[in-house]
């Protein structure tokens, strides 16, 4: 699971010329729900966000205060195009979850979050809508969040094997041939020793 956190001094959603959710300080979350995600995900993400210091406390120390002990409130936007892999310059969308899961899973994590925080500041956009979201930044102030137990993509794990294959496949077969020509691969007699001008033979003449 991804979520991009935005500290914000203000964020709505609009469907068509209808706005359907705004918010005053606080955070807007666009989230971003993988086929593979599961309840511990949401649960890491939920922590993370309710619990980010992104604000500054009564003194005007940075980084002191989190969404809920200033009051403010929290905007969620599901953004499925944050699971977006790209072939080439096209994006790619299947690793998102499915639309006829993700929703009771978007609204399970949206519960979740009222249950901890005051659930009249937790607001959202409207599910699968084209919407448009309108985002004041403080800051800017913007965190990535991924939840540890993100599956990779295989194709990406595939590769990641080719490359090491390669790599060990180098390390056996040891130096080349023209780099031993080249003079690029030395090893030292056992009897030489190196000096200031080159390698000096520590045999002496009879």
């Amino acid at each position: 699971m991804k979520a991009v956190v935005q500290r914000v001094v203000k964020a709505s959603v609009c469907v068509g010329e209808e706005q359907v959710s705004s918010i005053g300080r606080g955070l807007c979350v666009l989230l971003g729900i993988s086929a593979e995600d599961t309840q511990s995900d949401a649960d890491y993400i939920i922590n993370k966000i309710l619990h980010l210091r992104l604000f500054a406390d009564e003194n005007g120390r940075a980084w002191s205060k989190n969404v809920m002990d200033l009051d403010y409130e929290v905007l969620c936007v599901s953004q499925f195009t944050l699971q977006c892999i790209l072939k080439g310059n096209k994006p790619d969308f299947h690793m998102a979850m499915p639309a006829e899961l993700a929703e009771p899973f978007y609204n399970n994590i949206l519960e979740n979050m009222r249950s901890i925080y005051k659930p009249e500041l937790i607001k959202d956009g409207k599910f699968g809508a084209s919407m448009q979201v309108h985002i004041q930044n403080n800051g800017p102030v913007t965190i990535e969040l991924i939840s540890p137990s993100r599956t990779t993509d295989p194709r990406l794990t595939s590769k990641q094997e080719k490359q090491q294959q390669r790599k060990e496949k180098t390390r056996s077969k040891g130096p080349s041939e023209s780099s031993r020509k080249s003079g690029q691969w030395h090893q030292r007699e056992p009897n030489s020793s190196s000096g200031a001008d080159g390698d000096v033979s520590s045999e002496k003449e009879a």
